[in-house]
């Protein structure tokens, strides 16, 4: 960061904010939070100008870009996918019925006795945010 220019109260160019702060592709930990100190600092202005605006939203990729390489996909997959994401998010059965329909079917489906269908796996994957391919059971 460029000692001498303030940020958090000045109206700044495009050219004035990457003096300040030089974006990058982020490669570790210590970019990423130096990257949303600078982005904290200008959500913390009542008005952004134009170029505060694109600066901000290109320091946003670069952050959506890290997190999004250094997610990792679980191993689980189909019904112990579920069971699992049914046990970290606290919920209980009754919690799936807008996809399920009946507690019947959410049972059997939990305990094996039953398969997803590939409704069941649309409505999960929107349900959980995450990739359709990691509700089908592997082969």
């Amino acid at each position: 960061m460029a000692p001498g220019i303030n940020i958090a109260h000045a109206q700044l160019t495009y050219t004035n904010l990457l003096d300040y702060f030089e974006p990058r592709p982020i490669q570790n930990d210590e970019q990423y939070w130096s990257t949303q100190e600078v982005i904290d600092t200008l959500l913390s202005k009542p008005v952004l100008s134009e170029d505060e605006e694109a600066y901000l939203h290109l320091l946003s990729i670069l952050l959506e870009t890290y997190d999004d390489e250094q997610q990792t996909i679980p191993e689980l997959r189909g019904i112990e996918l579920v069971r699992t994401l049914i046990q970290e998010a606290g919920l209980k059965q009754r919690d799936l019925l807008p996809i399920f329909k009946h507690e019947s079917i959410v049972s059997d489906v939990l305990s094996g006795h039953r398969k997803l269908t590939v409704a069941h796996i649309d409505a999960l994957a929107t349900f959980f945010e995450l990739p359709h391919r990691l509700f089908f059971e592997p082969s």
